[in-house]
């Protein structure tokens, strides 16, 4: 069975959950023998986007940039696993209309939660003065109006919400069931 690609879009404010659930997903998407790549914000952040500022203008050029790429990868038969915080809707629709298979995945967790979590230290930054314009606290985080998937980060646990973006694909026809996968592997054994 052919996999085609897509894009799995994961935004949400920073400490939310993101990277955490991309990684696991790559891997589950692994076990299925899908090809995937993550884009990590903060990874492109540091390498294809060196040099923007946190300013609306810059933050958009970053998103769009993400977007350029996840685009290039899931025409080319790839799972891409976008994890940015991206935070204003314009930008991420500009990236859905130009991405085929694009699944927008709301990472959603309080922002106490988040800054309880503080896993960069970049809440303790932004509550001391250090730190300005910051997604959700000085800068504006615009939540998804009609993502395909929510995951509350907050009362589930990673396996539960890697679990519903994996039955969405399988729901919407972007990976086959496992029993069918099953199927088609016993069916390759049994023909060599």
């Amino acid at each position: 069975m052919k996999i085609n690609g897509f894009t799995i879009w994961l935004t949400g404010l920073s400490g939310a959950g993101k990277t955490t659930i991309a990684e696991k997903l790559c891997l589950a998407l692994n076990k299925r023998q899908v090809p995937c790549e993550t884009l990590d914000g903060d990874v492109i952040r540091e390498n294809l986007s060196k040099g923007l500022t946190f300013s609306r203008e810059d933050r958009d050029i970053n998103v769009l940039r993400i977007g350029f790429v996840a685009a290039l990868l899931s025409r080319n038969g790839v799972g891409v696993i976008v994890s940015a915080i991206s935070p204003y809707q314009e930008a991420r629709q500009q990236v859905r209309a130009k991405i085929k298979n694009f699944i927008e995945v709301y990472i959603k967790c309080p922002i106490e939660e988040c800054e309880r979590r503080d896993v960069k230290g970049l809440y303790k930054k932004v509550r001391s003065g250090a730190l300005t314009g910051f997604t959700g606290i000085s800068d504006p985080y615009e939540e998804p109006r009609h993502p395909e998937i929510i995951c509350f980060t907050d009362t589930e646990t990673v396996e539960i919400s890697v679990n519903k973006i994996i039955s969405y694909l399988e729901e919407a026809g972007y990976l086959p069931t496992l029993s069918l996968m099953d199927t088609l592997q016993d069916k390759s054994i049994n023909e060599a």
